[in-house]
């Protein structure tokens, strides 16, 4: 099924998002805020379900382990589902630019124009939308999410990812 956006639509949704805290890096209340904000935007808004299972609410677990980032999820009733364990490697090098991109963009926001903070926002809306494809090219066939999911499925694992 498609959307207007000719966006893939999933039957399920997440209901819930946790992120392992010994997964988190240490960071300021700044990043802690970006966080609350991100698992926040994508609770609000979300098409997720896990390939081969019925649609429905469910819960998402992410953490670190080894260097992978887990998603763990879990139904309603908090009964687990499946779990995927994702290499960040494909993730890194377009993170590492985001976050540059996103320094930049605060900085300006204090500092800059009107034209150059729209021209570093640019830059940063291209990369989250790299980031977001290729994290749903890495959860084809595990877990189904729409564009807008994907987008903020990176946005939270970037500021999971993120240091002070």
């Amino acid at each position: 099924m498609s959307d207007t956006g000719g966006q893939e639509m999933t039957a399920g949704r997440l209901i819930a998002v946790e992120l392992d805290e010994a997964s988190i890096r240490p960071s300021s209340p700044d990043v802690e805020h970006e966080r609350a904000a991100a698992i926040y935007d994508l609770l609000e808004d979300n098409g997720f379900s896990p390939v081969g299972h019925p649609p429905g609410r469910y819960r998402l677990r992410l953490s670190i382990q080894d260097g992978r980032l887990v998603f763990a999820v879990a139904d309603g009733e908090d009964r687990e589902v499946v779990t995927h364990i994702l290499s960040l490697s494909p993730l890194r090098k377009v993170m590492r630019d985001y976050f540059l991109v996103c320094d930049s963009y605060y900085a300006a926001i204090r500092s800059s124009t009107p034209q150059q903070i729209e021209a570093i926002d640019m830059g940063r809306r291209g990369l989250h939308d790299q980031g977001a494809a290729i994290l749903r090219q890495r959860l084809e066939g595990k877990i189904s999410v729409d564009s807008e999911t994907a987008r903020r499925l990176f946005t939270l694992i970037c500021a999971f990812q993120r240091n002070a």
